[in-house]
């Protein structure tokens, strides 16, 4: 796990990964130069559990930060975690026992939860789970293996060289492209994760970078495959700062919620998206939605 100012939301992370039921792990971080208190709480779960092992210096980066614990790691797999993220308890334990099953994929990532600053439920995104769906989209430009959900066997991830630290970006992207030419790729049925979405994290500050260096990473992997092909996600999935963009994602939150069954949260998204484009209908008609519309008989978390 790299940490870099994530004081808000740090503590949760960390103990869901000291939560988990599978207990065999040992716990790598680095703290990447932050300068609000991210180190102060880091330092404290450290000197609680021995599987913690802390590094803190300047900032350098993700991608030579992941590097850097890739080097320190011993263990046969390692899962990626993000600081702002929190990992179900069965995580591991689910994707230990997959790998172990099948020794042909070499990285495997699973379903999640999406939710948002405050920890509120938006929707559970279900991705492709056999290797030939998620390669097919992933030279697309979709990142078909949500990265914060990742288990990786170590042996692979050297061999293909770790990250790109040319390619900040859209280092997963880049990394699933790459991982793909040596192995299988999977995602699990089950949720592995609580993914966060929040204005403060990369890919919402670099959202248009990202779908320019993830254009490169496809067209990479094509001539590596000698293939063609055509790169689909061209939007941004991040809203951006203008009316029209938040206008846009408040609404598709809202919808999620709605469809999750978590009216509150479908109210609070609909008075947002108005407040972006206050006479746009379509905001209005998700707040009356989820003020008077009943909730979908399912409890199922639609995507």
């Amino acid at each position: 796990m790299s940490v870099y100012n994530s004081e808000r939301y740090v503590a949760q992370a960390i103990e869901s990964v000291l939560a988990q039921t599978f207990r065999d792990f040992e716990f790598l971080i680095i703290d990447d130069g932050s300068t609000d208190a991210s180190l102060k709480i880091l330092e404290a779960y450290a000197a609680q559990d021995k599987r913690i092992r802390l590094t803190s210096r300047k900032n350098r980066g993700i991608s030579q930060t992941r590097n850097e614990m890739l080097n320190q790691a011993q263990g046969e797999y390692v899962a990626v975690m993000d600081a702002d993220d929190v990992a179900l308890p069965e995580r591991f334990a689910l994707q230990v026992e997959f790998l172990e099953r099948n020794p042909d994929v070499v990285c495997v990532g699973g379903a999640h939860e999406l939710i948002d600053e405050k920890g509120r439920l938006l929707t559970c995104l279900k991705l492709p789970e056999s290797d030939a769906e998620i390669q097919q989209k992933a030279l697309a430009g979709h990142c078909s293996i949500s990265h914060p959900c990742a288990m990786i066997r170590r042996a692979s991830l050297s061999k293909v060289g770790g990250y790109d630290e040319t390619m900040p970006m859209a280092i997963d992207l880049d990394l699933w492209l790459r991982l793909g030419e040596v192995g299988k790729l999977a995602n699990l049925k089950d949720a592995v994760l609580k993914y966060r979405l929040h204005t403060n994290s990369i890919s919402e500050q670099n959202r248009v970078q990202q779908r320019s260096v993830s254009q490169n990473a496809c067209e990479r992997a094509l001539r590596r495959r000698g293939m063609e092909g055509h790169f689909e996600a061209t939007a941004p999935w991040r809203p951006g700062t203008d009316s029209s963009s938040q206008h846009q994602f408040m609404l598709k939150y809202g919808w999620w919620a709605f469809n999750s069954s978590q009216r509150q949260t479908a109210l609070i998204y609909g008075t947002k998206a108005i407040a972006a484009l206050p006479f746009a209908v379509n905001g209005w008609k998700l707040l009356a939605c989820a003020a008077f519309k009943p909730l979908p008989k399912s409890n199922s978390k639609k995507s």
